[in-house]
């Protein structure tokens, strides 16, 4: 009875074995696959979404600004 379950043990981590190399097997055929972006193109969508974070914190901070101007001028 014992032989037995070590027996199915065995095959349980063999096959586990089996299914994570075939995993990376397709995770790197999926690689080839990709289409990347050239490097002009991410060099201008990285500049674009730097440019909205700036422009979005400068909007956060005269806004805070703002507030905390009004609040000052109301509770003093």
């Amino acid at each position: 009875m014992a032989a037995h379950d070590s027996v199915k043990n065995t095959n349980k981590t063999a096959t586990s074995g089996n299914r994570i190399i075939g995993f990376f097997k397709e995770l790197k055929a999926e690689f080839k696959r990709i289409t990347w972006a050239s490097k002009e193109n991410v060099k201008k969508s990285t500049v674009t979404v730097m440019t909205f974070c700036l422009i979005y914190v400068v909007i956060i901070g005269l806004l805070d600004y703002g507030f905390k101007s009004l609040i000052s001028v109301i509770f003093k």
